[in-house]
């Protein structure tokens, strides 16, 4: 009789795990990047493809890393929040460029306005790869020192700036 309770008592736990699970936000996935020196790179700058960017050039700075590309659908609800977000001139917004044609890119910035200080081109993906990226767009929040402090999956809000991002960099700002 009491094996009869073990399927009744399995399916229980699995309740309450369905339960945990779907009060969660799926844009708050942990990376294990946050914490940890953002990854090195160097990059063409999307506008000028003979100059390079690299992650060295940003250490002593508070900088946001906003992936992006003309393809995606939903940069395109982010965009206006991020070129309304760039007037505030709080700290530096690096496009990166993802998987994208360079001229594709320059077009649909100049369609849409350019939020971004510098943006560069990450034709191949490795820059996304090495960060983590699971699809445009995803942003990083990092540090003076160069170490990932924050990732945002999926498009920024303006409850997300106002409850997180902006909260975050005032403090790294200190």
């Amino acid at each position: 009789m009491k094996k009869a309770y073990i399927p009744l008592g399995i399916f229980g736990v699995l309740l309450v795990f369905l339960a945990i699970g779907l009060t969660r936000d799926p844009h708050e996935i942990p990376s294990p990047l946050i914490g940890k020196p953002a990854p090195i790179f160097s990059a063409p700058l999307l506008e000028t493809p003979a100059q390079q960017l690299s992650s060295k050039d940003m250490l002593g700075k508070v900088w946001l890393l906003n992936t992006w590309a003309s393809w995606c659908v939903a940069c395109r609800d982010e965009h206006p929040i991020l070129v309304e977000f760039a007037k505030s001139k709080m700290l530096t917004i690096v496009g990166l460029d993802y998987k994208d044609k360079d001229r594709d890119g320059q077009q649909w910035l100049a369609r849409f306005g350019n939020p971004y200080d510098m943006a560069v081109a990450d034709r191949d993906g490795r820059i996304g790869i090495d960060f983590g990226v699971y699809g445009v767009p995803e942003s990083f929040l990092i540090d003076k020192m160069g170490v990932i402090r924050y990732k945002q999956i999926g498009p920024i809000t303006p409850e997300a700036l106002r409850d997180k991002i902006i909260p975050l960099i005032k403090e790294l700002q200190k």
